[in-house]
């Protein structure tokens, strides 16, 4: 089986081609540099952004994959949580091209997309553990299987990715802020500024950053002349210390949540082996050896997809679809895009094995 997925979720137009034996056929994926400007991502601007590219995407990936159109069994879709117009334009090709080919379509949960990327790239099986770490969404579940998912904890306010996007606008450290503020907090002292460590007296696993990202705007605001933040007595050290101490706290923050995870996946799964991570702070070097170091004491099996597969991707929808359509989970062309989704929230009724339906 074939299946092709579409991306547009955020500011990624992205496609890819996957078959039911874990190969990458071909992909495409093309970043929305025009941000960076602003920031953070322009609704408007993403979505005709991704307008403007969403068919020499497809036309790239089906070239790369050495397939034809007419070759693939389905097709899939990111129809949600994310940007409404780039999710409506991803929806709307893959609609077309169902309609066209009159081939099945699927509608694939965005996060979905995330929580199952690690079974493409290993050996991971159901039911598992799952760190689901993004811009714009942080939970811990357990995933059961296909659409299927217990949540045990969710942020209370700001998402893991957003603190750290947050905190480097602070440090005036560019768009996107994560990946600036890893490269800085490898060179700097972890232990040099004291941050909290949220939500320490709960019982519950729930995560909150907001905290977090105040206590370090407080350190910043220490650097000032008559008033005002001066950037130029906040020397590249102190950004340095700043990045390593805020990273580490993050990470001990999701690490002690993650322990009280453990032992109520235990309660619930005996069986389960796997904690996996996903997401776009997964591509974190730092996050994912604290993870595995905690995996390791718990004995369970680390898991994470590769680095390149932690952003929005093709790939993820792809492979979401795959395993939706390998259980004939299919969908009608009336499926509405959702701006919200929440992932362990019941599946919208599918249209089943018979195919297309207009």
């Amino acid at each position: 089986m074939i299946v092709l997925g579409i991306e547009s979720s955020c500011d990624e137009t992205a496609a890819a081609i996957v078959n039911d034996k874990r190969e990458i056929l071909g992909e495409c994926v093309l970043t929305q540099l025009e941000h960076k400007t602003y920031g953070g991502v322009v609704p408007e601007i993403a979505a005709r952004a991704h307008l403007d590219h969403i068919e020499d995407i497809l036309e790239e990936t089906f070239k790369k994959a050495g397939v034809a159109p007419k070759d693939i069994d389905a097709v899939a879709a990111a129809a949600g949580p994310g940007l409404i117009g780039g999710v409506v334009i991803g929806v709307m090709a893959a609609k077309s091209l169902s309609l066209a080919l009159n081939k099945p379509f699927i509608a694939v949960n965005h996060l979905e997309g995330h929580a199952l990327a690690a079974r493409l790239t290993s050996d991971v099986s159901y039911p598992y553990l799952l760190l689901l770490v993004s811009g714009g969404h942080c939970q811990i579940l357990i995933v059961k299987g296909v659409g299927e998912f217990v949540r045990l904890g969710t942020t209370i306010d700001d998402a893991a990715g957003e603190a750290f996007d947050k905190v480097a606008k602070m440090l005036r450290l560019g768009y996107p802020g994560g990946p600036m503020i890893e490269k800085l907090a490898d060179i700097g002292d972890e232990n040099r500024f004291v941050l909290p460590r949220p939500l320490l007296n709960s019982f519950d696993c729930n995560l909150s950053f907001s905290g977090l990202k105040t206590a370090v705007r407080k350190i910043i605001e220490s650097y000032t002349v008559d008033g005002n933040i001066d950037h130029a007595i906040l020397s590249q050290k102190d950004t340095a210390d700043i990045c390593a101490s805020f990273q580490k706290a993050a990470t001990d923050h999701l690490i002690y949540k993650l322990k009280k995870a453990i032992f109520e996946f235990r309660i619930r799964c005996p069986e389960g082996k796997d904690l996996v991570v996903s997401g776009g702070v997964a591509s974190n070097t730092y996050l994912r050896e604290k993870l595995k170091q905690l995996a390791d004491t718990e004995g369970l099996s680390f898991s994470a997809p590769p680095i390149r597969f932690c952003t929005d991707n093709g790939v993820m929808i792809a492979w979401a679809g795959m395993e939706r359509a390998l259980k004939g989970m299919y969908n009608d062309l009336d499926f509405k895009p959702r701006p919200r989704w929440p992932l362990d929230e019941k599946a919208p009724k599918a249209a089943g094995a018979g195919g297309v339906k207009a």
